[in-house]
């Protein structure tokens, strides 16, 4: 945010010089009357008022000039809050979610959309406006020093109403934004459960759920726009009201001969454009309340990508994979998921993790790949901590196949490239260690096949296999797969299997997150894994050794 604003300030200055120029020219309209009332009716000059006539025309057309050039640098600047915040706050959106999915925001991006709103409406403007309500004022108490104190009290009665404004209705306004976005969170939750409110016949509950929240937003949003109506319609009423009472008291000026008429009318001219501003910040509010609070949430996600420092780029690792007395707690929970985890694999080794539900096996396979970061500890990817390793560095180093695969939207051929370039010999390349290639060749288009949203035109095990030649897409050094067969029929766990071992006589460590004793066969060592601890590490074939003797000996147990 501090690289924005420095490239922003700028930017922000020229706006605000054009907007000294622009009040300045504003002052020019009055003026005209103020002579044409005073010098040229009285001495019917017509030379005077040709002068007056073309030096005006001069200014205004000055003055569109440089409104236009300040609209255009507006624009400019909303832009650019755009084209700047937008990729950082993906990122960090999607880094966010990674570690914490099940509090998975995007509002960040919304909160983009708002600033950039603010900065391109007439609300900014408004601000670099507001200030030369003193000035008006004070020209205004240069004609007569009635009109000034009138002028004064005007604009003090205009600027209350706007604190007012924002004193009453700023809470509210915010507690309606949270609860928008949580209406639209809650929907947007549900709806990835749409095939089991459907089966189950629960669409009208979530239903009835979400018309609770939405009428709870809309009792607030009554209350909220009643304010802000009410504000808004007196602003206008009250500037109604100070423009006629001002012109009644320039009237009684001119008829006790204390001032002339064109102070009168100069003066309403000079006083509409004094409270223009502050009636123009109370229409945007809103805006103004949203984009402070969108600011505010920018600035606490800014943390995340403003902390880069530079480094220096590490060389393409081997595959030695430690961990080290890894421990693992759950933001927000005082539960450790993982204890002390310590095991490392040389290069090329294949280790499977086995254990019961809830031991921590994916967790562990998450926090491997350097996605989560581990509560105490290291993972080091040939001596490096893959957790502050750059992402955009690291990834093309790492396969990984989650335990619920998700495709992106758009053809095979673009996933497996994990959404680069399509590289068309790499593509396929990997298809071929993955032993998908065959499979994906009977898709109606091959590889040019579209997955649809989510990968919904492809089955389950389709998907899977196509996540697997992700995984192995650009000859990756440490691969982490974590159920990669839950969906997959006889063929796929063959092709699982050849692709396993592939890995192996390739030099590539590879670790599997796994049940069955298909892919066991094919890994070096064996962690089991219970309740976040390590229950037992070693050479594969001892531990099966090992947890066919503690199986039989429950069995001896329960038959005696």
């Amino acid at each position: 945010m501090k690289t924005l604003w420095m490239e922003l300030r700028p930017l922000l200055l020229y706006i605000a010089a054009f907007s000294f120029f622009i009040n300045l020219l504003f002052l020019v309209p009055a003026f005209f009357t103020l002579q044409v009332f005073d010098r040229v009716i009285s001495t019917s000059s017509h030379e005077t008022l040709l002068v007056l006539l073309g030096g005006t025309g001069v200014a205004l057309l000055i003055l569109l000039l440089l409104d236009y050039v300040r609209t255009r640098l507006q624009n400019v600047v909303g832009i650019m809050v755009d084209e700047r915040l937008s990729p950082p706050v993906v990122c960090a959106i999607v880094e966010r979610a990674a570690r914490t999915p099940t509090g998975m925001r995007t509002e960040g991006i919304r909160d983009v959309a708002a600033l950039r709103a603010v900065f391109s409406a007439n609300g900014l403007i408004a601000v670099f406006d507001a200030p030369w309500v003193f000035v008006y004022v004070f020209v205004i108490w240069m004609f007569h020093p009635a009109l000034g104190l009138g002028a004064a009290f005007s604009a003090v009665l205009m600027l209350g109403l706007a604190w007012l404004n924002d004193r009453i209705s700023r809470r509210s306004l915010e507690n309606l934004q949270n609860e928008g976005r949580r209406a639209a969170q809650y929907v947007e939750s549900s709806l990835r459960n749409a095939e089991v409110l459907q089966a189950l016949g629960m669409t009208k509950r979530l239903l009835v759920r979400w018309r609770a929240l939405q009428d709870q937003i809309a009792t607030m949003q009554t209350s909220a726009s009643r304010s802000t109506v009410a504000f808004t319609a007196g602003t206008k009423a009250a500037r109604q009201a100070i423009q006629i009472l001002m012109l009644a008291l320039g009237a009684y000026l001119v008829l006790s001969q204390q001032a002339s008429a064109g102070v009168m009318i100069a003066t309403s001219i000079l006083l509409g454009r004094a409270v223009q501003p502050v009636e123009q910040l109370v229409g945007s509010w809103r805006t103004l309340i949203e984009a402070r609070s969108a600011y505010g949430r920018l600035q606490e996600l800014s943390k995340d990508f403003e902390r880069s420092e530079p480094h220096v780029t590490m060389p393409r690792p081997e595959g030695r994979l430690s961990a080290e007395n890894i421990s693992y707690r759950a933001p927000g929970s005082d539960t450790q998921v993982l204890s002390n985890i310590v095991f490392s694999l040389a290069p090329g080794e294949a280790l499977a993790i086995v254990g019961p539900s809830a031991a921590g096996k994916s967790t562990l396979a998450r926090v491997l790949t350097g996605v989560w970061r581990p509560s105490s500890g290291r993972v080091r990817l040939d001596g490096a901590d893959v957790s502050y390793w750059p992402r955009e560095e690291l990834g093309p180093y790492i396969g990984y196949v989650p335990q619920d695969v998700e495709l992106f939207d758009g053809s095979v051929a673009d996933n497996i490239a994990r959404l680069d370039k399509v590289d068309s010999e790499a593509v396929v390349a990997a298809a071929l260690r993955a032993n998908a290639h065959e499979m994906i060749l009977t898709l109606p288009k091959g590889y040019d096949t579209p997955v649809g949203e989510h990968g919904s035109r492809l089955s389950p095990g389709q998907r899977q296999r196509i996540a697997l030649a992700r995984a192995l897409y650009g000859n990756p050094q440490l691969v982490i797969l974590d159920e990669p067969n839950s969906n997959l029929d006889g063929a796929g766990e063959v092709a699982l299997a050849q692709a396993m071992s592939g890995l192996r006589q390739a030099g590539v460590t590879s670790v599997v997150v796994t049940h069955r004793p298909s892919l066991i066969a094919h890994v070096d060592k064996i962690l089991v894994l219970a309740a976040g601890r390590i229950q037992q590490f070693g050479p594969a074939s001892e531990v099966m050794r090992d947890m066919q003797r503690q199986a039989q000996a429950i069995v001896d147990q329960k038959a005696a």
